[in-house]
């Protein structure tokens, strides 16, 4: 064992930076597997400097202590520098609203990392075994993490929990690939003390149940399935690093700009085309925190709906939306813009500073709701066209002057589209020109501020108060009211133009 030991070692280290140079920082519970580790440093042939750290949790009482003990008094012994911390688990995990288990995780690697940082260790070392691999394996799929949880544990990698600013530190698992059963011949054949945690024969977490009542059972199936199920961890890894070759040579020619940071958009078309379209969906929608059932979901909409616009599902600080051609990825924390404007009413419904709106007091250049706006003022004689480009529309100056509001769409809108002699729901408009979700909240309504005279004190006055009634002059970029259109009386002509934003 101690040779396979030294060439697992030497090999890991050998990806570790300054590895010949720092020592390795230890993490000893006084447990069995960790207590093999430190052993098998302390007689590996290259011998490589290395500390002890250990961790009470303060869990179980003089239990807990007894350990600190044992690995302070082994350390002493063998002359390797020790370093304790004690924790009040219980109430970290409380505060946090997280298990007992993911609390220790949590303070242990935080503490390791740091420790590794002020003290000049060029890695952690930590004793997870292949039984422990094979455990994980079966927690991640009970989660359901995805096809990388089936992948088992890294040999290497970084301590988890980064602080914000600070280098990674490395970490690396030299005792994986040795079961439990290798692990504890070897202990009981050198007569290497160590000490038992009494909560690893219960039940009470859930790697416990796994390891008690499933692998047992288990076992009496094969008794080599931890051998057997470590070698096909090794084959899902290999699968995974396949896929993650198959992502990243589609990610860019299917989405835009996607980092969690900000957002992402998914063309649904290059989606679509591609075979494994699900696991791309998956992949890209991973990273925004969208469960399984929501992916799912979207997938199903995707492949079997007549229609996919409008569809919305919602994660911790993302939204999602589709359209008919794209999914929209995007934060949820949206805070409008102050409009520096008193308070109008239109029709009963007010509109303060507290929702989206700007005044459009002269010509200019414009930003709102995502979308760029310039509005220009020129005399009728000098347009030889009314026929203007998509995004542009015309209309008379002196049948809607400044100021001008412009705002999101609400309920209730509507408008007397040009050419045509009834009033038409704005929603309805949105049917008409296919409309998804995205396309509704980014649509910007051009509306004159009323007289506050002329409105009833009561929105409920104004007729149907579950849903009053607002006149639209023009949805910004593509239609205008009847009222405001260019006729042969027309001298002074408004231009706005709307540049799409992203």
């Amino acid at each position: 064992m101690q040779s396979r030991f030294d060439s697992c070692l030497s090999r890991l280290l050998a990806g570790v930076p300054d590895a010949g140079e720092k020592p390795v920082l230890l993490a000893i519970s006084g447990g069995i597997d960790s207590m093999c580790m430190a052993e098998l440093f302390r007689h590996a042939l290259s011998y490589p400097d290395f500390a002890v750290a250990h961790c009470n949790f303060c869990l179980r009482g003089e239990e807990s202590d007894s350990d600190e003990a044992f690995v302070r008094s082994w350390a002493e012994k063998n002359n390797v520098p020790f370093h304790s911390r004690s924790f009040d688990t219980a109430a970290f995990a409380a505060s946090g609203s997280v298990s007992i288990e993911m609390a220790a995780r949590e303070l242990r690697y935080r503490w390791f990392a740091a420790l590794a940082r002020e003290k000049g260790y060029c890695c952690v070392a930590v004793a997870h075994n292949a039984n422990d691999n094979v455990e994980t394996l079966f927690l991640n799929l009970l989660r359901g993490t995805g096809i990388r949880g089936i992948a088992g544990m890294e040999e290497s990698g970084f301590v988890p929990c980064r602080e914000e600013g600070s280098a990674p530190v490395p970490l690396i698992r030299p005792m994986l690939h040795f079961t439990r059963q290798q692990i504890e011949g070897y202990m009981v054949s050198r007569g290497i003390a160590h000490h038992d945690d009494s909560t690893n024969s219960g039940t009470e977490y859930r790697r416990n149940k796994i390891r008690n009542l499933v692998f047992p059972v288990f076992s009496s199936i094969n008794p080599s399935f931890v051998k057997t199920v470590g070698r096909e961890i090794g084959y899902f890894s290999d699968v995974c690093d396949i896929a993650d070759d198959y992502f990243e040579s589609h990610r860019k020619e299917v989405a835009d700009t996607c980092d969690a940071s900000g957002g992402c958009r998914i063309s649904i078309r290059r989606l679509m085309s591609l075979r494994h379209w699900r696991y791309m969906l998956y992949r890209l929608l991973e990273p925004y925190g969208f469960n399984s059932s929501s992916v799912q979901s979207l997938a199903r909409v995707l492949s079997e709906s007549d229609t996919v616009a409008g569809k919305k599902f919602l994660s911790g600080k993302y939204e999602l939306f589709t359209s008919s051609d794209r999914i929209v990825i995007r934060k949820t924390e949206m805070t409008p813009p102050g409009s520096g404007f008193p308070e109008w009413r239109l029709t009963g419904t007010a509109i303060s500073e507290s929702e989206p709106i700007m005044v459009i007091r002269g010509a200019g250049n414009y930003f709102f709701n995502g979308s760029s706006f310039s509005v220009k003022v020129c005399r009728r004689s000098d347009i030889h066209t009314l026929r203007q480009p998509a995004g542009v529309l015309v209309f008379d100056k002196d049948k809607a002057d400044f100021p001008l509001l412009l705002r999101r769409w609400m309920p209730g809108d509507w408008i007397v589209p040009f050419g045509m002699k009834g009033r038409k729901k704005i929603s309805d408009l949105f049917t008409d020109l296919k409309y998804g979700q995205i396309e509704k909240e980014q649509a910007v309504m051009l509306v004159r501020p009323p007289a506050f005279d002329a409105l009833p004190a009561n929105p409920a006055e104004s007729g149907n108060a579950d849903e009053p009634e607002h006149h639209v002059i023009a949805v910004a970029g593509t239609r205008i009211d009847e009222s405001v259109k260019i006729d042969a009386d027309t001298e002074n002509v408004i231009m706005l133009t709307r540049n799409a934003g992203h």
